[in-house]
């Protein structure tokens, strides 16, 4: 399924971004070129692209420099191909990304995937479902998968979907997937976490 992309931490209009992230443009203008062409290069206008959080950062005239831009997120939407649902992020309070998205939650290929912006949110079961994998953002650099556990022995796999350990490109759901099975096919607990699956489904 190339036709659903997940993103995160784009952080467009942000300058200080670069710096705090090591990423690799010369300024703000070159960042939001490429991070928009790089989208626009993986989505179509039927594309879904699930974002979750940190989409841009907006300033008011006089505020802290490199801390972003006068721009509104419909600058930048203007300017991406595709459908784009968010979650919101903890940069999002002031940017005009107004979405009352704080987890979606997927049922695809079988499994229940949740998508978040900070991992430490992320859920593992709860009393119906168990969710062996969570998409989220937030860390930037700081890992790109990372296997979690919770009280009860269940496994999970988070895979960070932002830009920063995604070559600043969105990530297919496919490539999203084979991630997600090669950590399963390898897991010492694999026929534990298959069985939870079937158990713990509609």
């Amino acid at each position: 399924m190339n036709d659903i992309l997940f993103t995160g931490c784009t952080h467009y209009g942000h300058a200080n971004i670069i710096r705090y992230c090591n990423r690799p443009f010369k300024n703000l203008e070159e960042m939001n070129t490429k991070l928009i062409k790089n989208a626009n290069n993986r989505a179509t206008g039927n594309t879904i692209i699930y974002h979750l959080g940190d989409f841009c950062f907006r300033n008011s005239k006089g505020g802290k420099e490199g801390e972003g831009t006068i721009n509104r997120k419909d600058y930048y939407l203007k300017k991406l191909i595709g459908r784009y649902i968010f979650v919101k992020g903890n940069h999002d309070n002031s940017n005009s990304l107004k979405t009352k998205n704080h987890r979606i939650i997927l049922n695809i290929a079988g499994i229940y995937i949740n998508l978040i912006h900070n991992p430490i949110h992320t859920i593992i079961s709860d009393d119906s479902y168990y969710y062996p994998l969570t998409l989220n953002s937030h860390v930037h650099c700081a890992w790109h998968t990372k296997e979690i556990k919770n009280e009860k022995n269940q496994y999970a796999l988070c895979i960070n979907c932002g830009v920063d350990v995604n070559n600043f490109k969105p990530i297919s759901f496919n490539e999203v997937m084979s991630i997600y099975w090669r950590w399963l096919n390898n897991h010492g607990k694999k026929k534990e976490i298959l069985k939870l699956i079937q158990t713990k489904k509609i």
